[in-house]
């Protein structure tokens, strides 16, 4: 069996204390309930988590100080078939060794979709 499928997403806000991300529901994210994978809601709550804790810069390949997901816990609540997913993601602890961020995801309709907390250490 062969499954295909494209995440995408846009930060549409970022500050050194919060980062907005917007994702739209489309067939390559979908689960076979026309829903929005377990999967890709994740990818996209730690995405967002990940471009705040690594600041205003560009995320370029192998970069030293990349922050590194060490912890994921995560409550999926609800979910959608279309329109729209949107991530704020903002610090619960910001430090020099170790960040957690809280992102929280919501649907189209301000509904609550997925509450995501992630711990990050810089890579080496």
């Amino acid at each position: 069996m062969k499954v295909e499928g494209r995440i995408e997403f846009e930060v549409v806000e970022q500050s050194p204390d919060k980062v907005v991300g917007r994702m739209p529901v489309q067939a390559g994210i979908l689960n076979p309930y026309g829903t929005v994978h377990a999967g890709a809601t994740l990818w996209f709550a730690d995405v967002c988590a990940t471009v705040l804790a690594f600041g205003g810069s560009e995320i370029q390949t192998g970069q030293s100080g990349f922050p590194l997901a060490i912890n994921l816990n995560a409550s999926l609540l609800g979910n959608q078939t279309s329109g729209h997913f949107e991530a704020t993601a903002i610090y619960v602890k910001k430090g020099k060794r170790l960040s957690v961020v809280r992102t929280t995801v919501v649907g189209s309709d301000g509904r609550l979709i997925a509450e995501v907390t992630t711990s990050h250490v810089p890579a080496g």
